[in-house]
């Protein structure tokens, strides 16, 4: 599979692996998140997207109790994880309303925390979860440094923002922040032209793509966008879910999608999509039944 320099001491693999629903998963065994991580590793993806908040703070320790049974996995693997929002759940139960905290002790204490949850000790990618409103950008930027510094992190990303916020926290770094990871989909094409993927595109940095099937929404219905999928889903010999991801492999911005399934023999054939080729009339079809309407 391909592999992606999100700088010059970062390589991803170009699909990304999500584990935000993994703690709700029936059997969340170690044995079982094994295979899903081994069925990923079979097809070159090495790249796991994970968060303390996922599963209510508990998707990181369901991933640990595989990690931990099997110490030879996350050598194999680039490991991603997100801090920042707090919610009444888990470790943070009494929160009084949901919120931010982009402050030096909490990104720290997250940290320790992911690392201890997942039993490693360097986090390949961190990310800033959600920008945060009440954000000294000067007290978060050290912060994030201080983890790079200390060899805890390798470097710091964000999610979720937009080229202000961006900007705002980049000001306040010496890192260079390397990626972004936002929601954008046949579901969610924005970005396409907000000038969210103009100013990474312009700039060189790769996003990541959350929720690249909508949330599942792409997959159900018989919407004019599905009505294009199933077309070309039926040239190739795939079904929507991987024309849906090519959509978004085919744009020249290099955007890297985060696919996540609970389903281990969906997990297997991840990486079929790769078998989809489309072209820039194929591309403008699906953009324009998404927008519901012909290009100006």
């Amino acid at each position: 599979m391909e592999r992606v320099a999100l700088s010059d001491k970062l390589e991803f693999s170009r699909l990304i692996y999500g584990m935000w629903r993994l703690a709700e998963d029936s059997d969340t065994s170690a044995k079982h998140v094994e295979a899903k991580i081994q069925a990923c590793l079979d097809q070159g993806i090495t790249t796991f997207d994970q968060a303390d908040i996922y599963g209510g703070y508990t998707a990181e320790t369901v991933l640990g109790a595989a990690l931990k049974a099997n110490r030879s996995l996350a050598k194999q693997m680039e490991i991603v994880t997100k801090c920042d929002i707090l919610v009444d759940a888990g470790r943070h139960s009494g929160t009084r309303v949901k919120h931010y905290d982009t402050s030096r002790e909490h990104i720290h204490a997250s940290v320790d925390a992911s690392l201890s949850e997942m039993g490693i000790e360097h986090i390949d990618l961190l990310l800033v979860h959600r920008p945060d409103p009440f954000m000294d950008h000067h007290v978060t930027g050290a912060a994030l440094d201080e983890l790079v510094a200390s060899g805890k992190v390798g470097s710091i990303g964000v999610s979720n923002f937009r080229p202000w916020d961006w900007e705002l926290l980049q000001s306040a770094m010496k890192n260079q922040l390397v990626t972004n990871q936002i929601e954008i989909s046949l579901k969610e094409i924005a970005p396409f032209t907000n000038g969210d993927l103009a100013f990474h595109q312009r700039h060189g940095h790769r996003l990541m793509a959350w929720s690249p099937l909508g949330g599942g929404d792409l997959m159900g219905g018989n919407s004019a966008v599905a009505t294009v999928m199933d077309r070309l889903a039926a040239q190739t010999g795939v079904d929507r879910a991987e024309v849906a991801v090519a959509f978004l492999l085919a744009h020249p911005a290099g955007i890297l999608p985060v696919l996540g399934t609970n389903n281990l023999s969906r997990i297997v054939t991840i990486s079929d999509v790769l078998k989809v080729r489309l072209d820039r009339q194929d591309w403008f079809e699906l953009y324009e039944a998404a927008l519901g309407r012909e290009v100006a």
